[in-house]
C-alpha cells in the first residue's frame, strides 16, 4: 500500500529527485523566453525575471534559517541524548553507541532535508507554473 505523504513529510531523496527534474525544466522554460523577448521587455518578461531573483533570494534565506533551527535542535537533542549516556551505567554498552549513531544520522538527514524544503517547494511550483505559461 502507498504511502501518502504530504510535501511536508517527503524523503530527502524524493525531494532531490523532484528538484533535479524540476530544475532543469524551470532554467529552459526561462532561457528559452529571455531568447525569445529580445532587447524589450514585455511588462509580463519583466515581472518574470525580476522574480526569479527576489524568489531565489527569498528561498535560500528561508532554507539557511531552517537548517540552522534543524541544527540547534538537534545539538540540543544529541547533547541530552550523550550526557544521558554518560549517566547511565550502560553507557559503554554497544546498542547505546548504534543508538547515538542513528540519532546522529537522523539530524544530519533532517538539517539537509530542512534546508532542501523551500528550494525544493520554489522550484516545483515554477515547473508546474511555467508548464502552463507560453512562451510568447
Amino acid at each position: 500500500m502507498p504511502v501518502n505523504r504530504s510535501r511536508r513529510q517527503q524523503s530527502l531523496p524524493v525531494q532531490v529527485a523532484e528538484l533535479a527534474a524540476a530544475v532543469p525544466q524551470v532554467v529552459a522554460h526561462r532561457i528559452t523566453r529571455m531568447a525569445l523577448a529580445g532587447p524589450v521587455l514585455s511588462a509580463r518578461d519583466r515581472k518574470e525575471f525580476s522574480g526569479m531573483v527576489s524568489e531565489k533570494q527569498a528561498a535560500f534565506m528561508q532554507s539557511w534559517q531552517g537548517m540552522f533551527a534543524a541544527a540547534v535542535r538537534s545539538n540540543q537533542n544529541l547533547a541530552l541524548a550523550m550526557s544521558r549516556s554518560l549517566l547511565s551505567p550502560s553507557a559503554s554498552h554497544p546498542a547505546s553507541s548504534l543508538r547515538l549513531a542513528k540519532q546522529i544520522n537522523h539530524s544530519l538527514l533532517k538539517v539537509a532535508s530542512e534546508g532542501l524544503r523551500p528550494l525544493h517547494r520554489k522550484a516545483t511550483a515554477n515547473a508546474k507554473r511555467l508548464a502552463r505559461t507560453k512562451l510568447r
